[in-house]
């Protein structure tokens, strides 16, 4: 069977690390099933999808909004690798999740507004909804309409790109998940995160303007207290319906 293709853009070994073990557990993955990239330590080679049965994004510290000229050159040659891949991926509709900056990748790729400052949110825990297209979506499919998420990021897709089916909403945050064509997915939240990861990326990016770094032990205390159960099924069913 032909593996998964994780993609990471973590420059953090820690923080690199952490994920690619939640994405592992909470996606039901055996090492046997992936094939692991990560994008900060050499440029992206010449990829066959043929290889694989679908893409996996990770999230990152970079923002695809921000400016050109005063983007950190190691963020700007990862954005640029993954930027590169998506025009193939949305031409095959290849199955693909991208996972909190892979929303602002996917948002970018189909050419919607993606900025900061309209609907970014603090680190913690969000209620989100399941739209009505959502519920009858293979990958929400069984889920509770309404369910809790982890979330923290700066910047968002701001409009609905062309084409897409509007998934999952939050109040602060309208566009949680999307679907391009049948098989393209994003989502803002992270469907392989528990309060135990959320802890461990808090310390690893203190100072990187998030939040203020003075509040990190209340922040820890509070994800810790989330309840997250339903976003490690969507990755779960992404993972079975695609492996399949």
């Amino acid at each position: 069977m032909k593996p998964f293709l994780i993609l990471q853009l973590r420059p953090e070994d820690e923080a690199a690390d952490e994920e690619f073990g939640a994405f592992l557990e909470r996606g039901g993955l055996a090492a046997d099933q992936v094939e692991r990239i990560r994008l900060d330590q050499a440029p992206l080679q010449a990829v066959s999808l043929d290889d694989y049965v679908g893409v996996i994004v990770g999230g990152g510290p970079g923002c695809v909004s921000d400016d050109p000229a005063g983007k950190d050159p190691l963020e700007a040659r990862i954005e640029a690798d993954i930027m590169g891949l998506m025009p193939e991926v949305l031409a095959r509709d290849m199955p693909f999740l991208g996972c909190c900056y892979g929303m602002g990748i996917l948002g970018a790729a189909l050419a919607a507004p993606v900025g900061k400052g309209r609907y970014g949110e603090a680190i913690g825990g969000v209620e989100c909804s399941v739209t009505d297209e959502g519920a009858r979506d293979p990958l929400l499919n069984g889920l509770p309409r309404r369910f809790r998420a982890l979330v923290g990021h700066k910047e968002a897709v701001e409009e609905l790109p062309e084409g897409a089916m509007h998934l999952v909403a939050s109040a602060p945050c309208p566009f949680q998940m999307i679907r391009a064509g049948k098989n393209v997915y994003a989502t803002q939240f992270h469907p392989e995160a528990r309060g135990e990861n959320f802890a461990q990326r808090i310390e690893i990016y203190k100072h990187r303007g998030y939040f203020a770094p003075e509040d990190a032990a209340a922040l820890t205390e509070a994800v810790m207290a989330e309840e997250i159960t339903m976003p490690e099924r969507i990755l779960q069913t992404f993972v079975n319906r695609f492996s399949a």
